[in-house]
C-alpha cells in the first residue's frame, strides 16, 4: 500500500496557552494539566491502536507528550525539527493582547492571515510554515507506507494539516478546533493528505472525571 495512516496530535496543555502567550520556537513545558492529558492520550492510544512509529517536535511540549505515547505503546520518540511550531519572532513570549497594543500593524496582518506576511525579528510567514509542515509530512510518512504513525506537534502546525487535508487556502477563515492532545486522523498518499476525523477527545472525559474526584 502507498497509504501512510497518521495520527496528527497537538502537545498538551502548557502555562502559556492559558495565558494566551505566544510560544513559537520558545521551550515552554507542558503544565500539571497538559501532563495528565498526555498520560490519558497515552493510555487510550494503547488500548485502540496500534503504532508504527512515534515523531514529534524537539521542543519540550511535544516531545514531552510524544514520549508518554511512546512509552505506553513500546516504542521510542523520533524528533524532528521540521515539526516545530511556526517561528512567531516579536510575538514570542507576548500575548494576544500585548501584541494588539505594541504591534498593531503586524497584528492586523496576523488577524488577516496575511500568507506572505512574517512576523517582525525572524518569523515565518504562513507560506514558508506551509512548505516546511508539508515537506516534513511527505519525508516521514514515505517511510512507513502501509502503516500508521503518530506525529505530536503543535497548534500552528494542525492548522496546516487540516487546511491540506481539505483543501482549503491558508486564509480561509477556521471553524474546525485545535485542542491540546485532541486526536487528529489524516491519510497521506503520494498524492497528499485526506482527512479521515479530527477533534477526538474522548481521552479527555476521563480526565473531567478525575478533576471532579481529586
Amino acid at each position: 500500500m502507498d497509504a501512510t495512516r497518521i495520527l496528527a496530535i497537538r502537545h498538551g496543555e502548557t502555562a502559556w496557552n492559558v495565558d494566551t502567550r505566544i510560544q513559537g520556537h520558545l521551550d515552554i513545558p507542558l503544565n500539571e494539566v497538559g501532563l495528565r492529558q498526555a498520560q490519558h492520550l497515552a493510555q487510550t492510544l494503547a488500548q485502540r491502536d496500534a503504532i508504527d512509529a512515534v515523531y514529534a517536535s524537539d521542543l519540550s511540549r511535544a516531545h514531552t507528550t510524544a514520549s508518554a505515547i511512546a512509552l505506553a505503546m513500546g516504542q521510542s520518540v523520533t524528533a524532528h525539527t521540521g515539526l516545530r511550531e511556526r517561528h512567531f519572532g516579536a510575538f514570542q513570549g507576548r500575548t494576544f493582547t500585548e501584541i494588539e497594543a505594541e504591534l498593531p500593524d503586524d497584528a492586523w496582518h496576523w488577524r488577516k492571515r496575511t500568507p506572505e506576511w512574517a512576523p517582525p525579528d525572524g518569523g515565518e510567514s504562513l507560506i514558508v510554515l506551509r512548505e516546511r509542515i508539508l515537506k516534513t509530512v511527505d519525508e516521514l510518512a514515505a517511510r512507513h507506507r502501509g502503516q500508521q504513525i503518530v506525529m505530536v506537534a503543535h497548534g500552528g502546525v494542525m492548522d496546516i494539516l487540516y487546511r491540506a487535508a481539505t483543501r482549503l487556502d491558508l486564509q480561509a477563515p477556521r471553524t474546525w478546533q485545535l485542542t491540546n492532545t485532541a486526536v487528529n486522523r489524516l491519510l497521506w498518499t503520494p498524492q497528499g493528505l485526506s482527512l479521515v476525523g479530527w477533534g477526538d477527545t474522548s481521552h479527555l472525559d476521563a480526565l473531567g472525571q478525575d478533576e471532579t474526584t481529586a
